[in-house]
């Protein structure tokens, strides 16, 4: 395909899908990534050089990334005429399939509602994976972070992220008031704003497919399904409903119930068993806090997971390093989790690790696990050498603060294989 201002790498090959929907990755991979608005060039640089040097150290040449840069946010604006989210963008993740974004600022009055909640629609990446655990040295507010290793697996299309409002006041709020009240006997005070909280059969089974395909291939030894079904009966409800079925549909020999756990095998888990259980949402912060051992993949719904992968994230070191991917049936985001940080712009302060574990994240999707252990053996090498960005050095005793740029050369120098 043609593009107007995304140049194609002369070398490297396209990562496909082939008809099993198996990812297949040339030693060569063209990968995109997406600059990022605000402190996003410092950490996407810091980043590219880390990943690259991993890569060069795990294979000594013989595999090596060709980057493509795409653009989205204020840099695309610039290129674009003021379009922040061009067409061909969407059009390059489509045809090479795997990418990596820095954070980006949606624009006030702009038309969108969010640049990132635009990519996962119009892309339909639909899982929002948010893995959780605690890096040696790190700072964290919990008495044993080490007991923290959970993988977040957040539905990105419906419930009330889909959008579906209607402002008080308007004649789409009446006329739908007016149908809840005379049609359907609902009660609510007047004046409300109304929204529309939908939560679908395939939307939801294939969430938790993912989430139960991530845990049996990585070896994981549950998964949860979060919700607040007391309460949403036929929403959040219909969700864990739903969960239990296709665990007991499609993975009948790898899966077991926590009721059948403790009808027929006296609450032990039989060996090679994935369990299937669930929580209800406020009890599992609590359980995340006192007894996080106890859990290991989360599958949850839009407004839960965005909670709860924040909220987790700071039990081990906040969203400065909390890792993320959008995923689809073939299309793989990988981004960093939290904002802009315009205050920082081009400062060359900040900690890159969000973004530096999502491209971790991105190197385990491929397949390529040494990539991926070389960076965070690397990072919790620097980290152990107290040597950090300003956000950890104010809360380590005799840490020496460096810059984004000078933080990503430790973390070289401490590769090892």
């Amino acid at each position: 395909m043609a593009y107007q201002h995304i140049r194609v790498p002369e070398s490297g090959d396209k990562v496909t899908v082939d008809a099993q929907g198996k990812l297949q990755v040339p030693e060569h991979p063209i990968l995109l990534f997406i600059e990022g608005d605000g402190i996003g060039a410092d950490i996407m640089r810091a980043s590219l050089r880390i990943w690259d040097a991993a890569v060069e150290k795990a294979y000594g040449g013989q595999r090596k990334v060709a980057w493509m840069e795409v653009y989205a946010g204020e840099k695309a604006a610039s290129i674009y005429n003021g379009d922040y989210m061009p067409e061909e963008t969407f059009d390059a993740l489509r045809e090479f399939l795997i990418g990596i974004k820095g954070p980006l600022t949606t624009p006030v009055g702009g038309g969108f509602r969010s640049l990132n909640v635009t990519l996962r629609k119009v892309l339909d990446l639909y899982a929002c994976i948010r893995p959780v655990r605690w890096y040696e040295g790190v700072p964290s507010p919990l008495r044993h972070p080490e007991e923290v290793d959970v993988v977040i697996f957040r539905e990105n299309t419906e419930d009330v992220y889909a959008g579906i409002e209607f402002e008080a006041g308007t004649p789409e709020n009446q006329k739908i008031a007016r149908f809840l009240r005379e049609e359907m006997g609902a009660e609510f005070f007047e004046d409300a704003g109304l929204g529309v909280k939908p939560v679908s059969e395939f939307g939801s089974k294939r969430l938790i497919r993912k989430a139960i395909h991530y845990a049996i291939e990585r070896g994981r030894k549950s998964v949860t399904l979060v919700h607040k079904g007391n309460i949403m009966k036929f929403t959040e409800g219909a969700f864990r409903k739903w969960g239990y079925e296709l665990a007991a549909e499609e993975f009948p020999e790898q899966t077991i119930s926590w009721d059948e756990v403790a009808e027929k095998h006296g609450g032990k888990v039989p060996e090679g068993k994935l369990l299937i259980q669930d929580t209800i949402a406020d009890i599992m912060f609590q359980k995340m806090l006192l007894r996080p051992s106890e859990h290991d993949v989360i599958a949850t719904m839009n407004l839960n997971g965005d909670y709860l992968s924040d909220a987790l994230a700071a039990e081990v070191g906040g969203v400065g390093i909390a890792p993320g991917a959008n995923i689809g049936d073939a299309v793989a985001l990988f981004e960093a989790t939290h904002g802009t940080a315009p205050k920082y712009t081009n400062l060359d302060r900040v900690n890159p690790g969000s973004l530096l574990f999502s491209g971790v994240m991105m190197f385990e999707h491929l397949g390529w696990w040494e990539v991926a252990q070389i960076i965070t053996r690397a990072y919790e090498k620097t980290i152990d050498d107290k040597v950090v960005t300003y956000d950890f050095a104010r809360q380590m005793e005799g840490a020496r603060e460096v810059k984004t740029s000078e933080f990503a050369t430790a973390v070289i120098e401490n590769m090892t294989v």
